[in-house]
């Protein structure tokens, strides 16, 4: 539809087409006005403007009834479907996840990806078998343009910066730990902060920024020695028995791999504030009941997930 034909019906009073099935209803001006709260004169004017839009005299009366022209009829029958569907549109409806056949986009890091939403799909699909999902990769600096104009509906990351004016919901604090090898000097001995500063290290970029957040606990002390940084963990896996490796993970993630390689978790051995790991989306989505359910299950899901696993490993 062109501009020019939106704005035309945007002028015309698509109310009077509502007013002409309730004439045609009640046969009668006077009921038509008592059922949509006009006075009689008011809808009496109504009949007039409805007149003149459709040049057509639309009524002829027979006694005290009002009989529907032809052209009436025909404007009657053809307004029954959009009638309709603009009914179901504005009346407020629960949300059934059953039927919700959407579409939802989340921007997420690997991280998240990893050690996160896999254990919210399982429910999400269960309460919602027709939705479909589509992950981006988070980019930091880009993150409000990703919620507002690039589709995503919701993100998991942890902020690097102030959200405003996205919303945000923190799902878990989420700290930070150490992998070795069974083989490694420490592995059966406390950690020190002399130890975790004389050997190699290892990093891994899904990480959200844990690196610099090290740095920050660390700055005084002399820097690691990093010999690996990498995006995927299994690089620092496949070299984690040849030296003696300190992976620094965050908490969840560590808790996995550990189960996963057979590997050995340790605290770090010094103050380290947990971070927040937070849902984030743009207010366009704040009262959608598909968006408010999506965000609870993953909330739910999640702060269950990470608190379970820090009391899992003893460290909370």
């Amino acid at each position: 539809m062109s501009k020019v034909e939106l704005e035309d019906i945007y002028r015309r009073d698509l109310n009077l087409l509502v007013a002409l099935r309730v004439l045609i209803e009640e046969s009668s001006v006077s009921k038509a006005a008592t059922r949509l709260n006009l006075s009689q004169s008011a809808m009496s004017r109504v009949l007039g403007r409805l007149r003149s839009l459709l040049n057509d005299p639309l009524f002829t009366r027979q006694g005290q009834q009002l009989i529907p022209t032809e052209k009436a009829l025909e404007m009657n029958a053809r307004l029954g479907e959009p009638l309709e569907s603009l009914r179901q549109l504005l009346e407020p409806k629960e949300f059934d996840p059953q039927r919700c056949d959407q579409r939802f986009t989340i921007a997420t890091t690997d991280y998240a990806m990893q050690t996160i939403l896999p254990f919210a799909l399982p429910r999400i699909y269960q309460e919602a078998p027709l939705v479909s999902l589509k992950f981006l990769p988070l980019q930091h600096g880009r993150l409000a343009d990703q919620l507002t104009y690039e589709g995503a509906d919701l993100a998991i990351c942890r902020p690097i910066g102030a959200v405003d004016p996205l919303c945000s919901e923190v799902i878990g604090r989420v700290g930070v730990f150490c992998l070795l090898s069974k083989h490694h000097p420490l592995a059966d001995q406390e950690m020190s902060l002399a130890d975790y500063l004389s050997y190699p290290h290892a990093m891994i970029a899904i990480s959200d920024g844990v690196k610099a957040l090290i740095e920050q606990a660390l700055e005084g002390h002399p820097q690691r020695r990093m010999v690996l940084r990498a995006y995927h963990l299994e690089a620092a896996l496949a070299i984690v028995d040849t030296m003696p490796l300190i992976i620094t993970v965050p908490a969840d993630l560590a808790y996995l791999v550990a189960e996963r390689y057979d590997l050995v978790v340790k605290p770090l051995p010094f103050h380290f504030t947990p971070f927040d790991y937070s849902l984030i989306w743009h207010p366009r989505c704040e009262h959608s009941p598909a968006q408010e359910w999506l965000r609870g299950i993953v909330k739910e899901e999640c702060s269950r997930l990470i608190a379970k696993r820090i009391e899992d490993m003893g460290l909370d």
